[in-house]
């Protein structure tokens, strides 16, 4: 696009809590950075939420015609048991209960994400920035700023956050309780004070270690972002991204990083987003308690990875989002409502290359835009590519032209996806589809024939394996959804 994407893209920055209208560092570009996984397990679907934040916001840079640069950083090692510099490496942890090397569980891993991010419609970014392939880098980045900002005791290299302006300004009031999550390290001078370099203890040999100027170890968990956001995306870039709960300890001490390296009060990114928690009836989701709903949980159940991207895009992305199986099955019926609409939209229009004339379809055009801009509102976008269906009367090259530009910024592959791709299919159903095709086949033959008592027990032997038939219906037939 974008002759059209006329309004301003105004995003809620979370280290002034105010809104503020995006002017990229590079004109016509915007370099963008997102907290990744940390590879010592799956993913599961509240991390997922923040990744399809973070392509909603690249897609509405795309569309409104900015060059996107997107880097992804893959931490694999340096994470510890909880977000607050407490605990164990999560790698050497992962390693030392499953009997596998840290090097072969962060692979094992990463692939798993990756598929998700396949699954999900996600765009691959300009580059997934590994953490142990830059590990010489950081060491160097955290020399650089060592004799001015860090001091070392037994443990590791420290840095003293009393040495950069406002310290912790992104996650507002320091509170007790979030002093409380944070490491007690004798020596340290500062309560948050926090590790950039953590030695290998004395007798100890991890998988995972490095040789450093402070002894053998492994870096801290935040130095990888400040120097791969920085290598990548320069001193000063546009927009950081992450999760809500990075807002409290691992951007704050990533923004005090970067201020010490670049010798300056700035944070590093100009807007810093976060993304508000998947939560579920008993509450937030966390890998960490051991129980966790991952994308593979929802396939198995029958659902299309879609669904739950919709779900997400119902909700606006700082709102908290409550996941349950009912609020699934409604995004999976919106989406399939979507889909019957696009087909048939498919059927009449004979290309999507046509140009948008028709003042009704600019005029949708730009609210779509307008209601982007609006901080990236998907929950007010989806209706208006709802109406768009509606508009029947209006040119349907036209139409499936919009379309295709609203879809690219949505990214539920509307023109691709069909209702039988949506269709429910449990792991553990007991009857193949090829099967229930023919008896459904042989149903009709004998409602032709009026022969209504075979044509029940049909239905009835469908409906005690759990199919859902749906006479009149060109798809024929659904699962049923035990929830």
């Amino acid at each position: 696009m974008n002759d059209n994407a006329a309004h301003p893209l105004k995003l809620f920055n979370s280290l002034s809590r105010q809104m503020v209208t995006f002017a990229p560092v590079h004109p016509g570009e915007a370099r963008v950075y997102t907290c990744g996984p940390t590879v010592y397990n799956y993913q599961h679907i509240g991390n997922m939420r923040a990744y399809i934040f973070a392509d909603l916001l690249g897609r509405t840079l795309s569309w409104k015609g900015h060059i996107l640069t997107h880097i992804i950083n893959i931490t694999d090692v340096g994470h510890l048991t909880s977000d607050a510099d407490a605990g164990d490496d999560k790698m050497e942890k992962a390693a030392a209960q499953s009997g596998k090397s840290a090097w072969d569980i962060a692979q094992y891993y990463t692939n798993a994400y990756w598929k998700d991010i396949e699954r999900l419609n996600i765009r691959q970014p300009a580059k997934w920035a590994v953490a142990t392939d830059h590990v010489e880098e950081m060491i160097a980045f955290a020399k650089s700023i060592a004799d001015k900002h860090c001091y070392e005791l037994d443990s590791g290299l420290y840095f003293d956050v009393s040495t950069v302006p406002d310290y912790g300004r992104l996650a507002g009031a320091q509170s007790d309780d979030i002093e409380g999550r944070i490491d007690t390290v004798e020596g340290k001078r500062n309560p948050q004070d926090f590790a950039i370099w953590r030695k290998t203890p004395m007798g100890e040999t991890r998988q995972m270690e490095w040789d450093s100027p402070w002894g053998k170890g492994a870096p801290g968990w935040h130095l990888e972002c400040s120097q791969m956001s920085i290598k990548y995306l320069g001193e000063t870039f546009d927009i950081h991204t992450g999760g809500i709960d990075h807002r409290e300890i691992h951007h704050p001490n990533e923004i005090a990083q970067n201020q010490a390296h670049n010798c300056s009060e700035h944070s590093g990114a100009n807007i810093w987003m976060h993304n508000n928690f998947l939560i579920d009836r008993a509450g937030k989701m966390s890998k960490s308690s051991g129980d966790f709903l991952r994308l593979q949980v929802l396939i198995d159940r029958g659902f299309h990875p879609l669904a739950y991207r919709m779900m997400c895009l119902q909700a606006h992305y700082r709102s908290e989002l409550e996941f349950s199986w009912d609020n699934l099955v409604a995004a999976l019926t919106r989406l399939k409502r979507i889909v019957m609409g696009v087909e048939r939209l498919l059927q009449k229009a004979e290309t999507n290359a046509a140009a948008i004339e028709h003042p009704a379809l600019i005029a949708l055009q730009d609210k779509f835009d307008a209601a982007l801009s609006e901080d990236l509102n998907s929950s007010k976008s989806l209706p208006l590519l709802e109406e768009l269906l509606t508009l029947k009367k209006l040119p349907a090259d036209q139409r499936l032209t919009l379309l295709s530009e609203m879809d690219s910024v949505l990214g539920l592959e509307l023109s691709s996806l069909t209702r039988t791709a949506l269709r429910v299919r449990p792991m553990d159903a007991e009857v193949d589809e090829t099967a229930i095709e023919a008896k459904l086949d042989q149903r009709q033959k004998a409602k032709s024939e009026k022969d209504f008592a075979t044509a029940d027990i049909i239905r009835d032997e469908l409906t005690a394996q759990g199919v859902e038939l749906m006479d009149g219906d060109p798809l024929r037939w659904d699962w049923k959804i035990e929830l």
